[in-house]
């Protein structure tokens, strides 16, 4: 590549600006809108929209989001009311579709944050109202440290994440050679399996978008109810569980510290 091949000389379009990335974007964007770029309705998800009416809404709050993506969320919790939205993303690709997202569709509550959540989450001392967590706990080298953290962060958190099931997992050929190791430990108290996870032949694609390392540990569905139950978030909602999902079983849920809501537990 050369330097000029840096330059565009087309008239200035927000075409153009998601064109820097072309072929790398998953979202596809909201309404009737003419902009190209991937096929996941993440700026129109009915996740958030589920989240965001077991929290009894969000307006007025202080969100803090990891791992952002493309911001098609971001924009989601804005429209619907949110303060503000701190939303730390560790991937440089994925911040600056973050940032073109920010710019093109004019969102003025959001700040993208550049760096790694779990050291934001490690080191910050701000509280905030929700905390949002959708895509990346199945990322993480150590889960339930990420966990624990996102409990000290806020006493009400969305969540949703591949976990770790045996019977699914080993009859389905593209998925099982990629489990290779599991792991009884233990953190800060809490005693859970950890399922090593390699990403393989992924790490290859430009537009990845897992963890920070070649590799990922997941945990089962029982041990994160008690993990997030462990650290005091007991008030657990859960939606959008699928078996058969392609990349492997996932659920969505709602979990809040006692009284931070009037709605009562339900899994």
């Amino acid at each position: 590549m050369e330097i000029l091949d840096s330059y565009i000389k087309l008239a200035p379009s927000s075409q153009n600006a998601l064109n820097i990335f072309k072929g790398e974007w998953a979202s596809r964007f909201p309404g009737n809108s003419s902009l190209v770029a991937g096929t996941v309705p993440l700026f129109e998800d009915n996740r958030i929209t589920w989240a965001v009416d077991q929290l009894t809404g969000v307006q007025g709050k202080d969100i803090v989001e990891l791992g952002p993506l493309e911001a098609g969320h971001t924009y989601m919790l804005e429209k619907l009311g949110a303060a503000s939205i701190t939303a730390v993303e560790a991937n440089s690709r994925a911040y600056l579709k973050c940032l073109i997202v920010k710019e093109v569709m004019e969102l003025q509550k959001a700040h993208f944050l550049y760096g790694d959540c779990v050291e934001y989450l490690r080191t910050s001392q701000r509280k905030f109202d929700v905390c949002l967590a959708s895509g990346i706990l199945y990322h993480m080298a150590n889960p339930v440290e990420l966990i624990s953290l996102i409990a000290k962060a806020s006493d009400q958190v969305f969540i949703w994440t591949h976990y770790y099931d045996g019977d699914i997992i080993h009859n389905q050929p593209h998925l099982s050679p990629k489990f290779t190791a599991q792991i009884a430990t233990e953190y800060d108290g809490f005693n859970y399996t950890a399922y090593r996870q390699e990403y393989q032949v992924a790490l290859e694609y430009a537009g990845f978008c897992g963890g920070s390392s070649a590799f990922s540990h997941w945990l089962s569905r029982e041990d994160i109810l008690s993990c997030l139950k462990y650290f005091g978030l007991t008030d657990i909602h859960v939606n959008f569980e699928q078996l058969d999902h392609a990349n492997g079983p996932c659920f969505a849920l709602v979990a809040m510290r006692p009284g931070s809501s009037p709605r009562n537990a339900n899994f």
